[in-house]
């Protein structure tokens, strides 16, 4: 198979579908790479690296689209980049549909394979390819807040782990899954007070294990959002519906309560967000302030840390990326069940339940079981 990674195009977008050593193992089992220059010189991957590890370097993304068979990118296609996709073709990357009626729209005009790296499960019932950039972007929802906190950026002048003598700031956490307990590994790590809201009893015990007590863990309500998130001076949006609309769990009454220079870092960003006020942000210009509360809303933020990002995406997605080249799309996705939930839309037809449950009625969309719709 002939695999295209073209360079990513969205703002302050440094991460690549591809390092040098997921084409080298895409080269020794048998394939054709084609990396469009510089795509990932940015962080330090050369054309010359791609070149020693067996890829040919193609001039354009133009030249990359219309060669490949399948396209293995990073963030969800640009219009531009939807137009070049075709039937027949390949795309293996973040979709992220259900807030995106006009990406939905223009890959099923395509005709083109899209597999989404989010919808994409495992035995344990997680999201693998998904896990790596969730991670990252708990890790950075703090990072980030920590930063905003302060009072030239917009925020309350708080530090986050206090001083011997003045206690510490407040962190609230909704949602106990990967990015929530990043997020608390970060925010305890440097001493702030702690509090994780979460709906599974289950996962608030294993959470309270995994930090032995040291952060807090309050099943989540209505009435316990309200109340922590009027306290915090950081609240991280950390809840996840694979493939669906992010659910809104601070409404803008709730959001005008919080104290004057409080921060709201929103994750579920790509899924819509999950804060009433949220709206996308880049890293250009990743933050803007409603009723005196400061919003990050970045909606690329594992980009932020790009090579590091990079590495950790590759190491989850390339034995997938293999065996949808190996073995051929079809026959890789009917052989294996987990990777067969990534498939969004094939040929003209949505094959994702929660896409058609979020945009259907909008864009008179219905929806084709994935098995039904490879086998034609």
């Amino acid at each position: 198979m002939l695999v295209g990674v073209p360079k990513e195009i969205k703002n302050h977008e440094y991460r690549v579908g591809l390092t040098p050593a997921a084409v080298k193992e895409f080269v020794s089992n048998g394939h054709q790479v084609l990396v469009e220059t510089l795509a990932g010189d940015a962080i330090g991957f050369s054309d010359d690296m791609y070149i020693a590890a067996g890829a040919a370097i193609a001039s354009t993304a133009e030249q990359v689209f219309a060669e490949a068979e399948m396209i293995v990118k990073v963030k969800e296609p640009q219009p531009n980049e939807c137009k070049m996709l075709r039937k027949g073709q390949t795309l293996y990357t973040y979709l992220h549909l259900a807030p995106d009626p006009t990406q939905t729209e223009l890959l099923i005009a395509s005709g083109a394979t899209c597999i989404a790296y989010e919808t994409v499960t495992d035995d344990r019932g997680g999201l693998p390819l998904l896990a790596p950039m969730s991670e990252v972007a708990g890790r950075m929802s703090v990072q980030a807040g920590a930063h905003y906190l302060e009072k030239a950026h917009g925020g309350s002048g708080t530090l986050l782990g206090g001083v011997p003598g003045v206690a510490p700031g407040k962190v609230l956490v909704i949602g106990g899954g990967v990015v929530g307990t990043q997020a608390a590994k970060m925010a305890l790590g440097l001493g702030a007070d702690v509090t994780i809201l979460d709906r599974s009893l289950p996962r608030l015990r294993q959470l309270d294990d995994i930090f032995n007590g040291q952060v807090k863990t309050v099943y989540s309500t209505v009435d316990a959002i309200e109340h922590y998130s009027a306290n915090a001076d950081l609240v991280v949006g950390a809840v996840l519906i694979p493939g669906a609309a992010a659910p809104k769990l601070l409404n803008r009454e709730q959001i005008s309560a919080m104290k004057p220079g409080s921060v709201l870092v929103d994750v579920a960003i790509d899924q819509g967000g999950c804060f009433e006020t949220s709206k996308a942000t880049t890293h250009q210009d990743p933050v803007y302030v409603i009723d005196d509360v400061v919003h990050y809303c970045v909606a690329n933020m594992p980009g932020g840390v790009a090579r590091t990002s990079t590495m950790a995406l590759n190491n989850a997605t390339l034995p997938f990326g293999l065996a949808l080249a190996n073995k051929g799309p079809a026959k890789a996705m009917l052989e294996d069940k987990h990777l067969l939930n990534g498939l969004n839309v094939h040929e003209g037809k949505v094959t994702y339940k929660a896409v058609v449950d979020a945009l259907g009625e909008k864009l008179g969309l219905t929806y084709t079981p994935a098995e039904e719709a490879l086998k034609g």
